[in-house]
């Protein structure tokens, strides 16, 4: 069993602490879908995080997304915003 060191040397939290990017070589991220508490309201954070992205996207926030479906509305906005995204 890894000790909370090991298993923090596997996967960095993002800026919005809410979710996690992959180091080379780890398994350690899990896609939304398996998520087994996905299907939650989705977090205090995400909600904010989603609502700056929104605006800087010049799209429609909806606030009932589940944990699951706001993550994965995170991923396509920073992606279309290219906030929160590593250089190089």
């Amino acid at each position: 069993m890894k000790s909370n060191d090991q298993e923090e040397k596997l996967f960095q939290r993002d800026e919005t602490g809410m979710g996690s990017t992959e180091i080379k070589g780890s398994n350690t991220i899990k896609d939304p879908d398996d998520w087994t508490t996905g299907d939650e309201r989705m977090t205090g954070a995400q909600h904010s995080y989603l609502t700056t992205l929104c605006a800087e996207a010049g799209e429609e926030f909806d606030e009932n997304l589940t944990k699951a479906e706001a993550s994965k509305r995170i991923d396509e906005l920073q992606h279309k915003t290219g906030r929160g995204l590593e250089n190089g």
